[in-house]
């Protein structure tokens, strides 16, 4: 079970926070939010950078820095909603490089996490904040709906989105150590806080497994956790990945559900968030923290696209681990 690297994309003046994948004309494509005050667009194909850099966030206390980027499909056009350190949350179309419109709000402070999905058939954003609150932007009229989600008592740093039961969830971590889950066409938290993080929760991700929605929460204790999202109970063992957690995703390779995990010590490690084993061998090449990973398919190939504090954008090919784990003999 083996994976390679495909490519290293470099471009960043300094180091990347956070990263997305969509589709542009075809051609799958990352997009990468750094401390450089700028968003910059792939062509994973070809492995160049799509235009310019896309530049507009100004920073107040904490600078343009781009803590967080996500994309969506409005008005059938791709696009990405960005923020960070700066008051501002920009969405940019993906075909053109260009600012659709104003900022969604130029009010509310540090924007920390984002993740998009659809309510009532339209698209909409889930914002995480430096307040502790969560909000709901919808994309296509470019407004907040109803007021902020509260609950978390610190930084949301985590936010990531599924379906359960029929409805439209967002999954939220933050520094106060919790997972938080929303229904978000009732606008109200299920249930109580998801326990058992030590420290701050800085990534999260969705899945499907057995036909059970679950999320992939990481932790500043290296801990990596999964959840039941119907019943908000551990589906699984915690998984320890032995260094800082920046980033987390998902990915299905051949029909095995794949966690990643990007740490602080540079590596990402590929874990089956079923039995809490480690799949493979770790991918090596960043020399600094991994902020941002992502997943996509490339030629037909399941890859995973990560960034650095170490300035450089990754992609690696996945295909070499949807062979079984081997080892019984009977």
């Amino acid at each position: 079970m083996t994976s390679r690297l495909r490519s290293t994309l470099t471009g960043h003046e300094h180091g990347i926070w956070s990263l997305a994948t969509a589709v542009v004309d075809g051609r799958p494509v990352a997009l990468t939010g750094s401390h450089d005050e700028t968003v910059r667009i792939w062509d994973l194909i070809d492995g160049r950078p799509v235009g310019g850099p896309l530049v507009g966030h100004n920073g107040l206390i904490y600078n343009g820095e781009v803590w967080s980027v996500a994309t969506a499909v409005v008005d059938g056009r791709p696009v990405a909603i960005s923020g960070g350190g700066s008051n501002l949350i920009q969405m940019w179309d993906l075909a053109t490089g260009r600012h659709v419109g104003e900022p969604l709000d130029q009010s509310i402070g540090c924007m920390c996490a984002v993740a998009t999905t659809v309510l009532d058939r339209r698209p909409i954003a889930v914002t995480g904040h430096a307040d502790g609150a969560v909000r709901v932007w919808d994309l296509t009229g470019r407004e907040q709906i109803g007021e902020p989600l509260t609950g978390h008592t610190d930084w949301v740093e985590a936010v990531a989105t599924a379906v359960v039961d029929g409805r439209p969830v967002a999954v939220t971590g933050s520094n106060d150590k919790t997972v938080r889950v929303w229904d978000l066409a009732d606008r109200e938290q299920i249930g109580e806080p998801l326990a058992g993080h030590t420290n701050e929760v800085r990534a999260a991700a969705t899945a499907v497994v057995s036909g059970r929605p679950v999320a992939v929460t990481g932790d500043f204790d290296g801990t990596v956790r999964v959840w039941d999202l119907a019943t908000r109970r551990p589906a699984a063992e915690p998984l320890e990945a032995h260094s800082k957690v920046g980033a987390v995703t998902t990915a299905v390779v051949g029909s095995r559900l794949i966690a990643l995990v990007g740490s602080g010590d540079g590596t990402v490690r590929m874990w089956d968030p079923v039995t809490s084993q480690p799949i493979g061998e770790p991918l090596e090449g960043h020399k600094s923290m991994v902020w941002g990973a992502a997943t996509t398919l490339l030629d037909g190939r399941p890859v995973a696209v990560t960034g650095s504090n170490d300035k450089t954008v990754r992609v690696w090919d996945l295909t070499g681990l949807a062979a079984p784990a081997r080892g019984h003999t009977g």
